[in-house]
């Protein structure tokens, strides 16, 4: 078994949003519990917070995890659910949809910040590239370096990655990014979390944590998507989780982790 995430990035039909979001938790959900290793589906909406100037063509986000023994036979099993969507006129015509999946190196890696009995208020995906020849090098970087930094930031409180798999969910189109970099939050104050990411890559963090610098390892070529958990029952209550040292923020309202 390994683990597959499935992005499906797109825009929906001006006018028919609620419908999109009833037939997501609805007849889709119960569809997509039907495929084998299934283990979870949830939807995001794209947020006015970003980092950089990265361009953001899709409005919406799904995210489809899934523990699979046969990639080739499972992994395309999502494509004919997804296309439901497309004959019901909810997925916008406008040629901005993408589906990309990855073979995941491991499940989510979580830092002390992360509350694991609250909801994620929302995920940030970076489609990037390594420099070639040098996978293992930047592997080591994020695995042992940068994973933790940035899972460590306020509201930041996990991260997955994974390569772009050889199997594709029909239509396969063009990614840009080989490599994907998926980190989750649990923030209220989204402004507040990447202000304090950047802050800490430039070594001006009141906190007094500076990261170390960016591997050569890692391409420039790649672009950052934030997105708002909009499924689901539940949503995370507020507050900016975060396991450190608080008195850094005086302003800012926290919530610990429980035990």
């Amino acid at each position: 078994m390994a683990l597959y995430t499935t992005l499906h990035l797109y825009n929906v039909r001006p006018g028919r949003e609620a419908d999109y979001a009833a037939w997501f938790d609805g007849e889709h959900r119960a569809a997509l519990a039907t495929l084998r290793g299934f283990r979870d589906a949830a939807r995001y909406e794209i947020t006015p917070e970003q980092l950089g100037d990265h361009s953001q063509p899709w409005r919406f986000l799904s995210v489809y995890d899934r523990d699979v023994a046969d990639p080739e036979i499972d992994v395309p099993a999502l494509g004919p659910l997804l296309a439901d969507a497309r004959d019901a006129g909810l997925i916008a015509d406008d040629d901005a949809e993408r589906i990309y999946t990855y073979r995941l190196y491991a499940d989510w890696k979580g830092s002390p910040n992360w509350q694991r009995d609250q909801s994620l208020s929302g995920v940030s995906v970076l489609l990037g590239n390594y420099v070639a020849g040098r996978f293992e090098e930047y592997d080591t970087w994020y695995e042992n370096v940068h994973s933790v930094e940035v899972a460590n930031v306020p509201g930041h409180v996990a991260m997955k990655r994974g390569e772009l798999a050889d199997v594709q969910v029909a239509p396969r189109r063009y990614c840009p990014g080989d490599q994907l970099v998926m980190t989750a939050q649990q923030s209220d104050d989204l402004s507040f979390t990447i202000g304090e990411f950047v802050a800490r890559a430039l070594g001006q963090s009141p906190s007094g944590i500076a990261m170390q610098p960016r591997s050569t390892a890692g391409s420039i070529a790649r672009t950052v998507h934030y997105f708002r958990k909009v499924s689901g029952d539940t949503q995370w209550p507020g507050g900016i989780a975060y396991g450190g040292d608080w008195s850094a923020y005086p302003d800012k309202t926290f919530r610990a982790a429980t035990a």
